[in-house]
């Protein structure tokens, strides 16, 4: 039995099969105008997405809300502007079920524990009342104008939760000790 050669491949060292060229099509150029566009995009998109609407049916920013507070100056003074939510909860034990009204929301002011005395000296609250509240390390919120008829309820910090905006699951950062009131 003859043995017979084992087969040959071409040697591709002597014959290179041509390699596609991608510098040879697009010139500097054409990268240069896809880069501005790609950057015009970007500031497009920015600008867009970040524009600040004053609009009471856009609440965007901090600003907004102290404007709307009530008796604003005395507000940001002696407090801290805030959206009050007036809304009441039904549960029905047998079947055992929650409602909720829809929501008002309105303007308000969370007066500091050390300020609580303005609205006494205004007599807007009795000294019994600002003692009671006082006691409970509670303060006071209203909604109104102070100058007419506003409405005022001893509120307390329900800080159970937390916040969850500043401090996400996971955080490292605790929670500033200054936002106390």
């Amino acid at each position: 039995m003859a043995r017979r050669p084992p087969p040959r491949y071409p040697d591709r060292r002597s014959n290179p099969s041509p390699s596609p060229s991608f510098g040879s099509n697009i010139n500097y150029g054409t990268i240069a105008l896809f880069g501005g566009i790609f950057v015009l995009g970007i500031g497009v998109g920015i600008g867009v997405s970040s524009n600040a609407s004053f609009d009471p049916q856009n609440v965007a920013s901090r600003e907004v809300i102290d404007k709307s507070a009530p008796n604003a100056e005395l507000c940001v003074q002696y407090g801290a502007s805030s959206i009050v939510t007036d809304m009441r909860v039904f549960i029905t034990l047998n079947p055992f079920s929650v409602f909720v009204t829809q929501p008002q929301m309105q303007p308000g002011c969370v007066l500091r524990r050390s300020n609580m005395n303005l609205l006494e000296q205004k007599r807007l609250i009795t000294s019994e009342q600002a003692r009671d509240c006082r006691n409970r390390m509670n303060t006071f919120g209203f909604v109104g104008s102070l100058d007419s008829n506003p409405r005022i309820d001893c509120v307390y910090p329900n800080d159970a939760a937390g916040n969850l905006f500043l401090n996400p699951p996971g955080s490292v950062n605790p929670r500033s000790e200054g936002e106390n009131f």
